[in-house]
């Protein structure tokens, strides 16, 4: 199976986590519930990783099966609306700002969920877009070969470091290539959005020759292998999942503002399937969905009332103000405009490009 745009999501619930981000799992046949009704789900999440979370909705839900089928977030764009071909019931992605365009441009039907009401004001959209996890953006260092004891804890603290000789630096340090990543460029833009010294930290790590990466597991692999030092703008639970055990590695969400992503799902408005669609959605936003989702898949719920043991609020207590939700409307879609995007990339663009 492929991913792009760098998404990949953790026997217990991190070894699943840490064998989707490897990439390394295989999935073995499982048996044909032919008299089933599908639940077709687009989804950018490997399938090993969600596996728990379709048993256990099947087993609830014996007369559907869910037709699962991974892709980039971009490809989910493309499949929704491709002529011909099967229609997907649900489409559940990390490139918030592709579902809410698509949700904005009327592809979403209206979802009155049960569990609305336990859901963060931030994670729902019309009663059409749901956020279903809570993913912090954090750091990941090779503290092991970090110079010093102390590691950068803020943003303002990583540009220093990297200021103070970038010759150290000079391809030591991992992010993501945003023309490339639509997950780096859904951070970057935030970023900006959050900081005005986002682009002080950006031309730090063009100084230093920063190498991009289109994918997650790259910029991972990077740090694990000491190429790099440090991966900035990762995904938390795919980090901590790669760090599982290896105790020269550290995870750091930083101090100043802590960016939270979050995949977002909604019912298509031509869902072959609605009723299925709607209990699959249910299934996600549910208190034992959110448990699966924490304890068996290694993502952080959503729901703050969750029993799951990764607790995503336990994680807002840790993160306290620093926690900065990507919140589900409108707002997405202004760097989605064409010429703000290009102004955006382009501005990027010179900063890392060669030096003559």
């Amino acid at each position: 199976m492929k991913t792009k745009n760098g998404d990949k999501a953790g026997p217990g619930r991190r070894a699943v986590l840490a064998a989707g981000v490897l990439g390394a799992a295989a999935l073995v046949p499982r048996p044909a519930r032919a008299a089933a009704r599908p639940v077709r789900v687009l989804s950018t999440t490997d399938q090993p990783v969600i596996q728990p979370l379709i048993d256990d909705f099947e087993r609830r839900h014996p007369s559907l099966r869910v037709d699962y089928l991974q892709l980039g977030s971009v490809e989910i764009v493309q499949h929704l609306l491709a002529a011909g071909g099967p229609a997907p019931d649900v489409l559940w992605s990390s490139a918030m700002d592709l579902q809410i365009k698509l949700v904005n441009d009327g592809h979403a039907a209206r979802h009155d969920s049960p569990h609305e009401p336990q859901l963060p004001r931030w994670a729902v959209w019309k009663r059409e877009a749901y956020a279903t996890t809570y993913e912090p953006v954090g750091l990941l260092f090779h503290r092991g070969l970090w110079p010093g004891a102390e590691l950068p804890r803020t943003h303002a603290a990583l540009a220093a470091a990297l200021a103070a000789d970038p010759e150290r630096w000079r391809a030591r340090v991992a992010t993501y290539d945003i023309e490339r990543a639509g997950l780096g460029y859904l951070l970057a833009a935030h970023d900006d959005k959050v900081s005005p010294q986002a682009w002080h930290l950006l031309e730090r790590l063009a100084a230093c020759r920063a190498t991009l990466h289109a994918q997650t597991q790259a910029m991972l692999d990077s740090v694990g292998s000491g190429q790099a030092l440090v991966a900035y703008n990762v995904l938390g639970p795919y980090a901590e999942a790669f760090a599982l055990g290896r105790p020269e590695l550290a995870v750091v969400y930083p101090a100043d503002y802590t960016l939270i992503a979050s995949r977002v799902a909604f019912i298509a408005r031509r869902a072959p399937n609605p009723d299925g669609a709607r209990l699959w959605l249910d299934h996600l936003l549910s208190p034992q969905g959110q448990r699966i989702l924490g304890d068996e898949c290694g993502l952080y719920p959503v729901r703050a009332d969750t029993s799951s043991k990764r607790n995503g609020a336990a994680l807002q207590r840790q993160l306290g103000h620093a926690a900065r939700p990507i919140a589900l409307g409108p707002g997405l879609l202004a760097h989605l405009d064409s010429s703000r995007r290009e102004a955006f990339i382009e501005r990027w663009r010179k900063a890392f490009a060669p030096a003559p």
